[in-house]
């Protein structure tokens, strides 16, 4: 189900995740299983240190090379959604609030250097062919 059609899933589950980021920019965070696409509705970032900014780095590893009738040429393997953003003290940023499908076998990954300075909160429904 590498491209499924998402007019004629069989489920459609949705779902919300969140993480306070360890101080690793390279954590998985996700990863879409076989038979599965992940549709990311929104994606939103928390800054829970009430002195210091943060940096954010978030980005999408591992993706496939696009959908059936589609040619991705020179397209790269990990992209970035944010990197080194600076999330202000106690301030939320949204990184992303329109549509962002994740193939099966793509991995979100990201972090930051500030253990326990930023929250992200993920909303989503999974496509189950």
């Amino acid at each position: 189900m590498a491209n499924p059609n998402i007019v004629s899933v069989a489920t459609i589950l949705g779902g919300n995740a969140g993480w306070n980021l360890p101080a690793s920019t390279t954590t998985t965070l996700l990863t879409v299983t076989a038979e599965y696409i992940l549709k990311i509705n929104r994606i939103v970032c928390t800054n829970v240190d009430g002195t210091n900014a943060a940096l954010l780095d978030l980005y999408v590893d591992g993706m496939g090379s696009g959908t059936t009738g589609v040619t991705t040429t020179g397209a790269d393997a990990t992209v970035y959604l944010a990197k080194t953003i600076s999330v202000p003290a106690d301030a939320s940023l949204v990184v992303s609030d329109t549509p962002i499908y994740l193939m099966e076998g793509d991995i979100l990954k990201g972090g930051t250097v500030s253990t326990g300075d930023l929250d992200l909160f993920i909303s989503y429904e999974t496509l189950i062919d």
